[in-house]
């Protein structure tokens, strides 16, 4: 069971001191928004380049963009440990998976609320991780959508059935309230913003959150 803090929760003019405050994380969850895809701008490659010499925490890169099939690549070259993209935003998913797998990074792909599990189902021997948005994606500290968990559990059982081991994400509204609820459902990675970024001891709330998935 993994947790990765979404940076999107953070303090984004003092990012290294943030970063300082989620060590015992997986990995730092990164959005990188276009303002097009969603509605909503963030940041891009050269601050992620600058996350790189400013921490040694993996780098989980979500592109809520229009064109990954253009960007993706760049941040895999940088060596960010997994880059993932939207199946809705991609033009040819197959080849930007490979391509990014090919250059060294996880492959990730993301579904929103509303796409059903089987649009995506065809791609997951090609991905080493399928995100599951539990909130429509483009802001933070919203709530979990309840409809969506039955995805998790649609992604977990067909790979299962297809002998494959990829890693099942959950983004938007994780709490300690329903992280065991995710994590019955099949997701071993969760995304956390709020959870994390409003807790007066950042490390102590990964920890908890960690512990209640490894529960279920």
């Amino acid at each position: 069971m993994k947790i990765h803090p979404s940076i999107l929760s953070a303090d984004f003019a003092n990012l290294e001191s943030e970063l300082a405050t989620i060590s015992l994380a997986d990995a730092a969850h990164v959005d990188v928004m276009d303002n097009h895809f969603v509605p909503n701008l963030t940041l891009g490659l050269p601050i992620v380049s600058r996350l790189f010499e400013v921490s040694k925490l993996p780098l989980d890169i979500h592109l809520m963009i229009s064109d990954p099939d253009r960007w993706a690549p760049a941040y895999a070259e940088l060596g960010c440990d997994s880059v993932t993209f939207h199946l809705e935003a991609a033009q040819d998913p197959l080849v930007l998976a490979r391509r990014i797998r090919a250059i060294g990074s996880k492959a990730a792909i993301a579904i929103k609320p509303n796409t059903p599990f089987s649009d995506v189902e065809g791609l997951l021997s090609e991905i080493d991780m399928l995100l599951v948005m539990t909130v429509e994606p483009g802001f933070g500290g919203q709530k979990l959508i309840p409809e969506t968990v039955s995805k998790v559990s649609q992604a977990k059982q067909a790979s299962q059935n297809l002998g494959l081991s990829i890693a099942i994400q959950v983004d938007g509204g994780v709490t300690e309230s329903n992280i065991g609820q995710l994590a019955d459902a099949g997701a071993d990675v969760f995304v956390a913003g709020s959870a994390v970024f409003k807790a007066e001891n950042r490390n102590l709330e990964i920890t908890k959150l960690r512990d209640l998935a490894n529960a279920h």
